[in-house]
């Protein structure tokens, strides 16, 4: 059997509306809420009882998605916001973008602070790392070709 695709990424938040809100800002769109509870949930993440609050976000070619969960129940028991990228573990995801001047200005009058620099690579690339909301490590790529 052979892979067919990736499905979604899961990004554990604290606070869900400002996220989402922020993901829309940057061009996703929200395709659905959801309450998620009960005892198959649990079974499937090894948590127990659990509950949870999500959002799917959708990229507009409509191939990829952003999983965002608030868990109400149990608590969150890591916190790997402020490790630097080099740290082991899924630390960011990355976008692309049109115009990465314009998509910082938006992003920024909703928190968004700039990690490092924006720096081009070769002929190819600028690219730039963002924390956004809750300090979620996100990368931008804006191809110049």
């Amino acid at each position: 059997m052979a892979l067919k695709r990736m499905d979604n990424m899961g990004i554990v938040v604290d606070d869900l509306d400002a996220t989402v809100e922020f993901f829309v800002e940057l061009g996703l769109e929200l395709e659905g809420r959801a309450t998620i509870e009960g005892e198959w949930a649990g079974r499937v993440t090894g948590l127990g009882d659990q509950h949870v609050e999500i959002a799917m976000m959708r990229t507009p070619d409509g191939h990829s998605r952003l999983e965002l969960s608030r868990f109400l129940r149990p608590s969150v028991v890591a916190d790997h916001r402020d490790a630097p990228v080099n740290a082991l573990g899924y630390l960011r995801v990355m976008f692309a973008v049109d115009d990465l001047d314009d998509t910082l200005e938006r992003l920024g009058k909703r928190g968004a602070q700039l990690v490092g620099d924006v720096v081009k690579y070769e002929d190819v690339y600028r690219l730039c790392y963002i924390r956004g909301p809750g300090g979620l490590l996100i990368g931008l790529a804006q191809e110049l070709r």
